[in-house]
C-alpha cells in the first residue's frame, strides 16, 4: 500500500508510460486502495478497471528471463526512483516472487501452479487469490498504456431487428465454459447489437450463483444448465421460481475425464468403485448422465462413489491436487486436465447419448411477460449466434472470440480442440471427432422428459412432481424456438419430442416411469 509519506512528495518525477502518457506510477495503487478486500471481487473489479489486458498477457510472455522482467519491471515502475523500486520489490515480494508474478497472473499453467501450492500448503487459495490479483496489477502498471484495442465494427441491425424494445440493456449471467458459446459470442461478434440490444455478459463462478441472482433478480436472462429451470420451476434445491427454457445452447460437449494416475485401471463403468467424482451441480446433465454411465457398471452412484459439485472452472486444479478421482465436466475443462497433463478422457459424452441437450438459454417468466419483445430479440439473437457456431468454418473465428480474459480465459489450443473436434486424449491418441460438441437451439420436448424421468429415477424429484407432459408443455418453450428458427430462415423439426438413444437403451418419451422401471430392473440400481 502506498504510504501517505510516498503520495505527497512534491519532487517525485512523473514517469512516461509506453503509450507515451505522462502520469504517477503509483497512481494504480492509489485506485486500488479503496477497492474490495474479498480477493474474488477484488480481481473483478480489476478486470473491469481494465488492469487485466491481452496486451498485458503478451508482454508477460515476452519476458522470459528472470533478469529481464526485473529490470523492466523496475524501470517501468519504478523509474529509476530507489523508493519506488523498493516499492516494486516489495510488491513482488506480496505476490510471492517474480516467477509467480507472471506464471500465476498469466501462465497457461497456472493450475499446475496452484495444485502444487495446495500440496505444499504454502497459502490458502484465499491467499493465493490475493497474490494473483496483486500480481496481475502489478503487470498492468508495467504495460497500463497498451491497454488500447480496436472497437469491432457496428453490425447493421437485422432486417427484422425489433423496434419496440422494452429493454436494451441486459445483463446475462455465464458460465465460462464452451457450453456457452452462443450467449457469449453473440457480444464480441455482434449478434446482440444486430437485434439492437446492449448486452453485457456477466460472469458468474458456478451455478449456485446463476441460481441465486436469478431469483434475486439481478440479473435479465440467464446461461442455465438444462434441469435448472425445471428444477427452479418447481422447487427443487431452491425456493420455487418459475423460469422458462428458451432454447438449447448446445448438444454434446462434455466427457468423463480421469486423473492420470488411474490410467492404467480405469477401462469401464465398473472401475469407478470408490472415486470423488465432481460435476456442476447436482441439477445437471452431467449429474445425471454419470449417474447412468455408473448404473449400467452396476454401482451405486449414492453408496460406491462420491458424487459433488465442482464449480467448473476449479475442477482440473482440484484433479491435480488429488481432491476428485475424476469428473464429467463441461469442456473445455476436460480439454484443460489434458492440456495440463493432469487427466485422460475417458468417454465423451456424445457417446453416452449423441445429441444429447446440456446448456440453455432461460429467462424467468415475470421477466418475459414484462419484456416480451425484448426476450424474442435476445433469444432470436442467441438461435442466429448458434446456427453460426455450428458452421464448421466459423469454428476458428468463433474460438478466438472465446479465449478473451473476460470471456472463458483459456489457452486458443485447447478452446481450439474442442470446437474443431481434433484433440489429444491424454492417452497418446489424436482424436478427430468433428461433432464432439454441437450447437442446435432446437429444445426438443423429450429432453425434457428424460431429465425429468433421470430426477425421479435419483430421489431428486418427487414422483408425485413428475407430471412429464406438463412439465415439457410449460418449461420448454419449443414452439417459440421454431419459430424464431424459421424466421431466420433455418429449418426446425417439425415434431415437438422424439425417441432418444441412448448408449445403452432408448427412451420413449411417451411412457417415463416405465423407462425408469425398465433402468431399474436392467441394472438392479
Amino acid at each position: 500500500m502506498v504510504s501517505a509519506d510516498m503520495r505527497s512528495q512534491p519532487d517525485i518525477e512523473l514517469s512516461r508510460c509506453p503509450c507515451g502518457g505522462t502520469h504517477l506510477p503509483y497512481d494504480h495503487w492509489q485506485a486500488a486502495e479503496g477497492m474490495p478486500q474479498s480477493p474474488t471481487e477484488l480481481i473483478d473489479d480489476l478486470m473491469r478497471m481494465g488492469l487485466y489486458q491481452p496486451e498485458t498477457l503478451e508482454l508477460a510472455k515476452t519476458l522470459t528471463e528472470l533478469e529481464m522482467k526485473e529490470a523492466l519491471l523496475l524501470r517501468q515502475v519504478g523509474g529509476g526512483n530507489p523508493e519506488r523500486e523498493q516499492f516494486c520489490r516489495e510488491l513482488i515480494q506480496a505476490a510471492g516472487g517474480l516467477d509467480q508474478v507472471f506464471t500465476a497472473a498469466f501462465g497457461v499453467h497456472a493450475t499446475e501452479f496452484f495444485s502444487t501450492a495446495i500440496r505444499r500448503s504454502d497459502f490458502s487459495r484465499r491467499e493465493f487469490l490475493k497474490r494473483v490479483a496483486v500480481a496481475g496489477a502489478l503487470i498492468a502498471a508495467a504495460s497500463c498504456g497498451q491497454q488500447r484495442s480496436n472497437a469491432p465494427t457496428e453490425p447493421s441491425p437485422a432486417a427484422n431487428a425489433p423496434t419496440n424494445l422494452e429493454k436494451k440493456d441486459l445483463t446475462i449471467g455465464f458460465i465460462p465454459i464452451t457450453c456457452a458459446t452462443p450467449i457469449v459470442m453473440s457480444e464480441p461478434l455482434g449478434f446482440y447489437q444486430k437485434y439492437g440490444l446492449n448486452v453485457n455478459v456477466k460472469k458468474m463462478p458456478n451455478w449456485a450463483a446463476v441460481r441465486d441472482s436469478a431469483i434475486a433478480g439481478e440479473l435479465d436472462a440467464y446461461h442455465m444448465l438444462s434441469p435448472m429451470p425445471i428444477a427452479m420451476t418447481l422447487g427443487l434445491g431452491s425456493a420455487a421460481f418459475p423460469i422458462k427454457l428458451a432454447s438449447i445452447e448446445n448438444i454434446n460437449g462434455q466427457a468423463i475425464t480421469v486423473a492420470l494416475k488411474h490410467k492404467d485401471t480405469v477401462k469401464e463403468a465398473k472401475d469407478f468403485k470408490g472415486f470423488k467424482i465432481g460435476v456442476p451441480f447436482p441439477f445437471s446433465m452431467h449429474n445425471m448422465l454419470v449417474r447412468y454411465y455408473l448404473a449400467t457398471g452396476g454401482l451405486d452412484p449414492d453408496r460406491d462413489v462420491q458424487i459433488f459439485p465442482v464449480p467448473p472452472p476449479d475442477s482440473v486444479a482440484k484433479m491435480a491436487a488429488g481432491e476428485i478421482d475424476a469428473m464429467l465436466m463441461p469442456d473445455p475443462f476436460n480439454q484443460r486436465a489434458v492440456f495440463e497433463q493432469v487427466g485422460f478422457i475417458h468417454m465423451l459424452t456424445k457417446d453416452l447419448w449423441d445429441g444429447h441437450p446440456c446448456c440453455a438459454f432461460a429467462a424467468s417468466q415475470s421477466w418475459i411477460e414484462a419484456n416480451p419483445n425484448t426476450f424474442r430479440a435476445v433469444n432470436q439473437a442467441i438461435v442466429d449466434a448458434a446456427a453460426y457456431a455450428n458452421t464448421p468454418a466459423n469454428r476458428l473465428e468463433v474460438a478466438k472470440a472465446l479465449i478473451e480474459r473476460k470471456y472463458l480465459n483459456q489457452p486458443l489450443p485447447v478452446v481450439e480442440a474442442v470446437l474443431t473436434g481434433k484433440f489429444e486424449d491424454g492417452l497418446g491418441n489424436t482424436q478427430d471427432v468433428p461433432d464432439r460438441i454441437g450447437f442446435d437451439p432446437y429444445p426438443w420436448k423429450s429432453f425434457a422428459k428424460w431429465i425429468s424421468s433421470q430426477l425421479v429415477r435419483w430421489d431428486l424429484m418427487p414422483k408425485d412432481k413428475a407430471d412429464y407432459d406438463k412439465i415439457a408443455q410449460e418449461i420448454f418453450l419449443t414452439d417459440v424456438a421454431a419459430e424464431l428458427q424459421k424466421e431466420l430462415g433455418q429449418t426446425p423439426p417439425t415434431e415437438v419430442e422424439r425417441i432418444e438413444t441412448l448408449k445403452y437403451d432408448k427412451f420413449d418419451p411417451k411412457n417415463p416411469t416405465a423407462y425408469v422401471e425398465a433402468q431399474i430392473k436392467q441394472f438392479n440400481v
